[in-house]
This record gives C-alpha cells, structure tokens and sequence, in this order.
C-alpha cells in the first residue's frame, strides 16, 4: 500500500501554547487509522493542522505527494480532504437536505453529486426519511450521520472524523461505525479517526497512534496496542481494550 498521508515534525499551536511538538504520521491509502490520548493530548489540533484550521509552525504536511501545509481550508478540501469536527457542527436552522448540498457547494459534477448523495441515504436511510427537517430538529445520533454525510458530498479521497462516538448511544455507535468501514471497504475512502474511546477505535481501525502532551509515544497495529496493557494503562486511562 502507498502512504497517503505524511505528516512529518509537525510543529502547531495557538498562540503562544504549543499544542503538537513534532508529531509525525503515515497513513496508508484505503486503511483506518486511529488517533488516541487523553483530553489535551493534541488530537483535533492534528486534524485542525491537517485542514487548514491552524498553521503549522514547522514541519510537513504531504497529501497524495502535494503540500497541504500553507493550503486554505478550502483548497485542503477541493484536494480530497474532508473534515467531520468534533461536536458535528451542523447548520441546525438548515434542513438535512441543505446540509448536504452544503458539503458539496465547491463541486460542478451534478452526475457525480447525485451519486454521492444516493450513497449517502443508502448508508443513513434516516437522512433521506428526515430530508426536510431541519438539521437542530434531529437526535444527536441523527446529527452525527448528518455531519459525516456532509463530509461525504465533498467526495473525499481522506475523511477525517473528530470524535465520532461523542455522546452516542452503544446501538448508534455501532450503527455509524458499520458505516464507516462500509465507506471504507466499498469506497477504498481512506479514514483517519480521533478518539478517547479506545476499545471502539481500536475495533475498527488497522493502525494507531498514541498522542500524549502533543507527541507521539507509541504506535502500532490494532492488535498490537489492544494487547499492550502498559499503553492502555499509562496513555488511554483504561486496563482493557
């Protein structure tokens, strides 16, 4: 497989706060990659970095062989990098509908979009039941497939997901991770995904990072972090996988 994705000494922060101190990643093409630490550990200022949120201060940011780091937000996009924010942040005085079309509002491909959007409603069958709802009137489990859908109608080769187990239900949780490795395996979309919630991530991710105080500390297999009791213990706060 070809390396994607390559973050390298990666040097970012706000303001005078240094929030990742030469953070370095390789994320495979077609694979699930998972982001992992406590609150603080530089998690989503990883992802920010990688979408053009924030600047980096040093370091590389490579995508598909191009620099991403000095890129706009929009330009990261129009790449094939989308960014699904912790939170959802969905436009909630929009209905579902808008909030799709608002994912694809950079693309002129109308076949291409409605494709897109037909594999939106097969994967969250709610979204096309609730098309003309408003957005703030849907469940938070709701809100969730609304945010990853609208990341989808960038049609993004990366999808980059923040938390998606924030607050989520076991049965909606395992109902959008379904989708994802759907995404994943029917699409060959690759996904990096930020979690606290190690035993999910770990499930359904190939690979690992540990972050702890804006550094990687120890990387590897699924297999092999889910069965590194040190790892869970001293960077994920928890004895088990």
């Amino acid at each position: 497989m070809t390396t994607q994705l390559r973050i390298g000494a990666l040097e970012a922060g706000y303001g005078a706060v240094r929030a990742l101190r030469g953070v370095s990643i390789d994320v495979e093409a077609g694979s699930i990659v998972a982001l992992l630490g406590a609150n603080g550990a530089g998690k989503s200022s990883t992802l920010k970095a990688i979408s053009g949120m924030i600047k980096p201060t040093a370091g590389v940011i490579e995508f598909e062989g191009t620099r991403l780091d000095g890129a706009s937000p929009n330009q990261i996009v129009c790449r094939g990098v989308a960014h699904v924010p912790e939170g959802r942040r969905i436009f909630k005085d929009l209905t579902v509908a808008e909030n799709l079309r608002m994912g694809g509002y950079a693309r002129s491909d109308k076949a291409g979009f409605r494709r897109d959007l037909g594999m939106v409603h097969s994967l969250f069958p709610r979204l096309k039941e609730r098309q003309w709802q408003l957005g703030g009137s849907l469940s938070g489990g709701e809100q969730q497939m609304l945010a990853i859908g609208r990341g989808l109608m960038a049609h993004p080769r990366l999808l980059m997901l923040d938390e998606p187990s924030l607050g989520l239900a076991p049965i909606i949780l395992s109902e959008i991770f379904a989708a994802l490795r759907q995404i994943n395996a029917d699409e060959r979309m690759t996904l990096l995904v930020v979690e606290q919630n190690a035993h999910v991530a770990l499930k359904n991710a190939s690979y690992g990072y540990v972050l702890r105080l804006g550094r990687i500390v120890v990387e590897g297999t699924a297999g092999q972090l889910q069965s590194n009791r040190q790892v869970l213990e001293s960077y994920l706060g928890t004895s088990h996988a």
